[in-house]
């Protein structure tokens, strides 16, 4: 009857497991059932990995005699009942691997005193870790994570002297590691990892607890340092599972002598200082990781420990990116296991060049050697490594050709080789790699035609990246084939021609960037299918032709750029031109209407009969000759600005227009070394600016972090972020993201990360003379009307193209910015006003007066006296 009500509670069983529990059989001759000899009662219920689906049936509490209880891996959901208790002979309980809920049952241990393994784990269960369990005498497997388990870990287990194995990992755990887990003598296993908890390990558990195997507490918030001693002390360690908590100090030479380390993870802490050069010496180890640290001092020896690690024969993964380790990339890594799956050196000061035998490493299934000082041409060898998933060589200074053999790796799902010196022309032979989802090959300087074959290849859904090189031709109608690609980016090319009609397939594009090329034509008709569409681009071309109304009805567009091209007609104003902040359409001499925002001359009004058209005829002869005055007045300036201008390189953080980056403190922290001194490029008024590399959209950045001590620190961060969120202008210095959290120390903590200007300020270079390699001070005529001229187009924005006009109040050369290309960009607007537009009445002499603002006993000249004619000003 107990059995035939648990068979009542499920309500799928796919695999018929149960078919067999009826009244024709015996229940002990039942599927899953085991019964005793002596007493023919049911001692085993194993119904493990069956799929089954259903609720738990209180009723098998009647199982007197049940010793043992088998349901991991099946979709068993609700709670487990209090009675289950009631099973004084229980040694066995397995419901891992289901949909449990609820409390875990306090009373296991009122009856339960035979119990010897607890394995509760992958379930949905709730509440605390019941200090009842602390009373089994037999316990020696306690398996509870990953759960939903709250609380704090029970000192209390500490009393269970039989417990060898304790899994706590994936709850939600806080506090402290209690010390008495060190009473455990015998314990083998203690996983804590994927939890809440603070403070330091205990040094009783690296003092007393020599059986240990596995200690395993990453993702948590825990600090400290690792004892010298530990390698004698825990001489049994096969796992050692630290990552991503907060521990410091360097690794003891001690965990040399660990014959047995299996397994080393202590990324995404805070270590520093060298890694002991006999780290490999146990031969055992099988994943190796010490990324995102401090290790490494810079110097030639820093990777000296990898020779050591070509005894492990076994070696599976190697990850040692996101440190300072300096020196020549050491030839030893070809010399490597052939079982290595994952190798990743990047985001070190390694220099030298790949070695020629890297194709050894046969078994490689993800290679990153990104973000170094790397010259030096791609191996041909790298053909070799035909089970390669992952390759990413981006952002070095590789240079010659891509091997041609590089399609003989056609198990490539992502491929980047963005951002070196690379030449030559794309290798047909990528259209081997069919199961390619991105591939990045921008800001390199390849030349010829995109090859269609690559650009055809069905398989990119992720993005394809083609910036910033020197591609001519017309874009091939096989990029149609595209059709589950989510961003094309081939901007700041040689490209010419119109648009293929075949784009219109691409109906998963999210973004698409053509900025920079000399394509022509009525383009907008090619996208009424692409409705997907979040950010388009396509500024700095020839495009011509009207606005098509239909873009309107894009709800996902969210950053629409048509500016320098030749488009003419109304502009409309619903959808995404309804936000000025959301479009361009500057340089475009011939558009009209719009939103106020936009500032374009309305459209005019057709009149009926001959009357109205001798009319527009009068105008039409008007407008040319006031066109032909203006050509002539302007051409000289203008010259000198499109020439400046088709010599701009292309934004390294493009790709990132319209996107909303989302940082920690932990993240800043990182970046900036720990805001070390060592990149700090500016102090103001406010705070403190640090050069850093976010590592996740991986490029240089600016961090600005303010000072909250001072006072109107918080209200220049939040004028700032309120200026910097709407507006958009290429002589802006851009906003990547804000910050506002707490530092480690529990303290507030806002920051700014802003696009990098590598030449500074513009106060340097009229007042300084020297600065490193460069000679300031030395602006020749057209360098400087070219800044001013970028300053007015930047100021002309704020006070006329912004959808709130905006007032900068501290506008002087130390808030200029100069990037690589001796480019102007406006910053700091930690004083900005916003105003909003008003329509100018009676009197056009009207002015008000206002309290300056800006930098104390600084008034830039020309600013003494302002027109508050302007309506920016007329409050």
């Amino acid at each position: 009857m107990a059995l035939l009500s648990f068979k009542d509670g499920i309500t799928s069983d796919p695999l018929g497991a149960l078919s067999s529990w009826n009244h024709t059989l015996h229940f002990c001759n039942w599927n899953g059932i085991t019964c005793g000899r002596r007493h023919q009662r049911v001692t085993v219920l194993n119904l493990s990995g069956q799929n089954l689906v259903g609720t738990l049936s209180p009723a098998i509490s009647n199982l007197t005699f049940l010793r043992e209880i088998h349901l991991q891996e099946n979709s068993f959901n609700g709670q487990i009942s209090q009675d289950i208790g009631r099973l004084f002979r229980l040694r066995y309980l397995n419901m891992s691997h289901n949909s449990l809920g609820g409390e875990i049952p306090s009373n296991l241990s009122t009856h339960c005193r035979d119990l010897q393994i607890i394995n509760l784990g992958y379930n949905e269960l709730i509440g605390k870790i019941p200090i009842q369990l602390s009373t089994l005498p037999k316990l020696f497997s306690l398996y509870l994570g990953p759960n939903l388990l709250t609380g704090s870990i029970p000192p209390q287990l500490g009393n269970v002297s039989a417990l060898i194995y304790l899994f706590l990992g994936g709850n939600r755990l806080v506090r402290h590691i209690p010390d008495d887990l060190a009473r455990i003598s015998h314990l083998k296993w203690i996983v804590l990892s994927e939890n809440l908890l603070s403070g330091t390990v205990p040094s009783s558990v690296y003092n007393n607890l020599s059986f240990l195997e596995t200690f395993a507490v990453a993702v948590n918030q825990l600090h400290g340092t690792l004892p010298p001693s530990i390698g004698f002390s825990l001489p049994n360690l096969q796992y050692l599972l630290l990552g991503f908590n907060q521990f410091t100090g360097h690794i003891p030479n001690s965990l040399s002598n660990v014959s047995s380390l299996e397994w080393l993870g202590m990324s995404g802490n805070q270590f520093s200082g060298p890694v002991p050069e006999n780290i490999g010496w146990g031969k055992n180890l099988l994943i190796f990781d010490l990324s995102y640290n401090y290790l490494g001092l810079g110097r030639a020896d820093d990777l000296k420990f990898i020779t050591s690690l070509t005894n492990c024969s076994n070696l599976n993964q190697l990850t040692i990116q996101r440190n300072h380790f300096g020196g020549l990339f050491p030839n030893s890594i070809a010399n490597l296991s052939t079982h290595l799956e994952y190798l990743a050196i990047g985001r070190n000061q390694i220099s030298g060049s790949i070695p020629s035998q890297i194709g050894n490493l046969i078994n490689l299934k993800a290679l990153g050697i990104y973000f170094t000082f790397i010259t030096g041409s791609i191996p041909t060898s790298i053909g070799m490594l035909q089970n390669l998933q992952r390759l990413y060589m981006g952002n070095n200074s590789l240079s010659g050709k891509i091997p041609y053999n590089i399609g003989n790796i056609t198990q490539l799902t992502a491929l980047d080789l963005g951002s070196n010196n690379l030449q030559g022309s794309i290798p047909l032979s990528l259209a081997n790699c069919t199961k390619l989802l991105t591939l990045r090959l921008s800001q390199n300087n390849l030349r010829g035609t995109i090859p269609k074959q690559i650009i055809g290849l069905s398989s990119l859904s992720i993005a394809l990246y083609l910036s910033g090189n020197f591609f001519t031709g017309s874009l091939p109608s096989e990029v149609g084939n595209l059709k589950l690609l989510e961003l094309l980016d081939v901007s700041q090319n040689k490209l010419s021609g119109e648009i293929p009609s075949t784009l219109a397939n691409c109906n998963s594009m999210r973004e698409l960037y053509m900025l920079g090329n000399a394509f022509r034509g009525n383009v907008l008709s090619v996208f009424t299918t692409l409705t997907s569409i979040e950010v388009l681009d396509l500024s700095d071309n020839n495009f011509s032709g009207t606005i098509s109304k239909y873009l309107e009805g894009f709800k996902f567009l969210q950053y629409l750029n048509l500016s320098f091209n030749n488009f003419e007609g109304e502009v409309p104003k619903q959808g995404v031109f309804g936000n000025a902040s959301a479009i361009s359409v500057v340089g475009n001499d011939n558009l009209c209407g719009g939103i106020p925002e936009l500032m374009l001359p309305a459209c005019p009004v057709l009149a009926k009969g001959r009357r109205g058209k001798a009319h527009v005829s009068r105008v039409i002869i008007l407008v040319a000759s006031a066109v032909v005055c203006l050509i002539f007045l302007l051409c000289v300036p203008a010259s000198l600005y499109w020439i400046r201008k088709s010599k701009k390189k292309p934004s390294s953080l493009s790709s990132m227009d319209g996107r909303h980056l989302k940082v920690s403190y932990a993240e800043l922290f990182k970046a900036t070394d720990g805001f070390s001194s060592a990149n700090l490029i500016g102090t103001g008024s406010y705070g403190s600016v640090y050069k850093g590399i976010l590592s996740r959209i991986e490029n240089v950045v600016a961090v600005k972090v303010l000072n909250l001590h001072l006072r109107g620190a918080s209200k220049s961060f939040i004028a700032e972020c309120n200026a910097l969120r709407n507006i958009r202008h290429r002589n802006l210095v851009k906003i990547i993201t804000s910050c506002s959290s707490i530092d480690f120390g529990g303290n507030d903590f806002k920051a700014l990360v802003l696009e990098f200007m590598p030449n500074g300020s513009l106060e340097k270079w009229l007042h300084s003379k020297l600065d490193g390699q460069h000679q300031l001070g030395s602006l020749n005529f057209i360098k400087r009307l070219n800044i001013a001229i970028d300053i007015a187009s930047a100021v002309d924005y704020l006070h006329h193209h912004c959808h709130t006009p905006i007032a900068h109040c501290d506008l002087k050369p130390s808030n200029i910015f100069l990037d690589e290309d001796m480019n102007a960009h406006v910053g700091d607007f930690g004083l900005a006003k916003f105003y909003p537009r008003i329509i100018q009445s009676s009197s056009e002499d009207q002015s008000s007066t206002t309290g300056l603002k800006g930098t104390i006993g600084y008034i830039a000249p020309g600013n003494n006296f302002i027109n508050f004619r302007h309506p920016v000003y007329s409050q």
